[in-house]
């Protein structure tokens, strides 16, 4: 009899109740560096005894089980799962000498994906706790046939959302909402045999749904190529075991700085590619803008953005990283980077550099922990010829859920907004195609409420609550308040300064 197959829900259970043994001990926000770890850990151990146990009942011959087990991972003599669960003490030491054989072993896919964390500090993790995490994890196995990868994938990426549900204001670093990131990646559409890029990788989810929608569409997404740069390193690791655990070979996620030191260069260039998703971190304000102003790689073809945020460089690279041929990307930020003033030059040179091919405006609540409206905005490299010099501006600012404090999309929602961008047409209240030279002529001002009108007697105006009083702004009040949103964000951007200045 074979192993027994978990539920989602059954799955689910399992893996947070890996979390619940941590409360108390570790901050909320530090779980991750410890519970995926160690799913990581048995899901490999399990997985090669899966691939031994087939082998040998095959041939009966162990030493070409081992070595066929191997062909997938290689798990040393005393790295095994059963290994250091037979640990009574210093068990944390015994996680720490597994996890250094194991990337030691496989150097090409897992050097270093095990992280860092504190596995030796008894007073934060004692033998006890260690020991009860091990036999939490021990009562399911997870092999291929009980979880298979999609499946354990998509438990995976269930711990990601309730670890920023439940860590709160760190959430942003590695969750981005993903009914939204589905959307972004339909409005791409990803090929088989592509190279699909996230320089803010986080832990992995846009490039995940781009492999997703691959398979959706009925391609072979093993000649996918993912790549991905990420700062933190514990998130990095956790992206790598994402992918591993989504059954991904081919792919490339290394930690460090994407705007100091970019990981991909070919020929001394950048290197490029066919996709490019990603959810830059809003308006850093510690970068070396100086370095930009003589950027090796030429990203400020746009021009040097202001001390005080850092997105439109996040933005000109990006650009520089899309195939000339087939590259476009879908890139999610705060509603500022459309009209604030001090980044307006850079946005004229954009519409002129006729790259721009959507502004998609969406609803509040989209990003986490943040009320602000987000968007979304498509550049091609190629546009088809009746494309060219014209931008499509989507309003999509009413087409959100919400459900327990939670904004997401719906699959009428996406189903909307994919219409309307696919289909490249006015829609009265919702879609408009303007040309370059008038966008040019409103000084490059991406605002959406300046192209997309909203349809007259289309609010009751009985505005019983908040968001109805939103919605019932005409659209110069919108792009009022869009304003005032900017300014705000600005005015905490000087502050910030003075305060490190001081």
């Amino acid at each position: 009899m074979g192993p027994k197959h978990l539920s989602q829900r059954e799955l689910e259970s399992y893996l947070w109740g890996a979390a619940n043994l941590l409360r108390g001990l570790v901050d909320a926000g530090d779980y991750k560096q410890y519970v995926f770890p160690l799913l990581f850990f048995k899901r490999l151990s399990d997985v090669w005894d899966e691939d031994y146990r087939e082998a040998l009942e095959d041939t009966g011959d162990e030493a070409y089980a081992r070595s066929t087990a191997d062909d997938r991972f290689v798990i040393p003599a005393g790295a095994h799962w059963s290994d250091v669960r037979t640990a009574v003490r210093d068990v944390g030491r015994a996680l720490v000498e597994a996890f250094r054989a194991i990337e030691a072993a496989n150097p090409d896919r897992l050097s270093g994906i095990f992280g860092s964390a504190a596995w030796t500090d008894k007073a934060q993790l004692p033998d006890e706790t260690l020991r009860n995490l091990i036999e939490h994890f021990s009562r399911h196995e997870l092999s291929l046939a009980a979880v298979p990868e999609d499946e354990l994938g998509n438990g995976y990426e269930y711990l990601i959302k309730q670890f920023a549900d439940d860590s709160g204001h760190t959430a942003q670093e590695f969750y981005t909402n993903r009914t939204l990131v589905h959307l972004m990646a339909q409005m791409l559409e990803p090929q088989a045999g592509e190279n699909i890029y996230d320089p803010t990788v986080g832990t992995g989810g846009m490039l995940i749904s781009c492999l997703a929608e691959v398979k959706r569409r009925g391609g072979d997404a093993r000649t996918l190529g993912l790549y991905g740069q990420e700062l933190i390193h514990t998130t990095a690791a956790i992206a790598r075991m994402n992918l591993v655990l989504h059954g991904v070979e081919d792919f490339e996620i290394v930690a460090g700085n994407t705007l100091t030191d970019p990981a991909f260069i070919e020929h001394d260039r950048l290197r490029t590619f066919d996709v490019v998703l990603a959810n830059p971190p809003y308006s850093i304000k510690k970068w070396n803008r100086e370095a930009w102003q003589s950027d090796p790689w030429g990203r400020n073809f746009l021009g040097t953005p202001p001390q005080g945020r850092a997105d439109y460089a996040f933005f000109q690279h990006i650009l520089r990283s899309l195939d000339p041929k087939t590259g476009r990307c879908a890139i999610l930020f705060p509603h500022g980077v459309l009209f604030r003033n001090e980044e307006a030059e850079m946005r004229r040179r954009l519409v002129e550099s006729d790259l721009l091919e959507c502004v998609l405006g969406l609803g509040p609540n989209l990003f986490y922990n943040s009320p602000m409206e987000a968007c979304v905005v498509v550049c091609r490299t190629q546009k088809p010829a009746d494309r060219r010099q014209k931008i499509l501006f989507i309003d999509a600012v009413h087409e959100v859920a919400r459900e327990r404090a939670q904004s997401f999309l719906k699959q009428e929602h996406q189903a909307r907004i994919l219409g309307a961008y696919q289909t490249f047409a006015d829609e009265p209240g919702f879609a408009a195609v303007v040309t370059t030279a008038e966008v040019l002529e409103k000084g490059g001002n991406l605002s959406i409420p300046r192209y997309v009108r909203p349809l007259k007697g289309a609010q009751d105006g009985g505005a019983r609550d908040l968001k109805t009083a939103w919605t019932a702004f005409d659209a110069g009040g919108r792009e009022f308040w869009l304003q005032m949103d900017a300014l705000v964000d600005m005015l905490d951007g000087v502050l910030a300064k003075a305060g490190e200045d001081e």
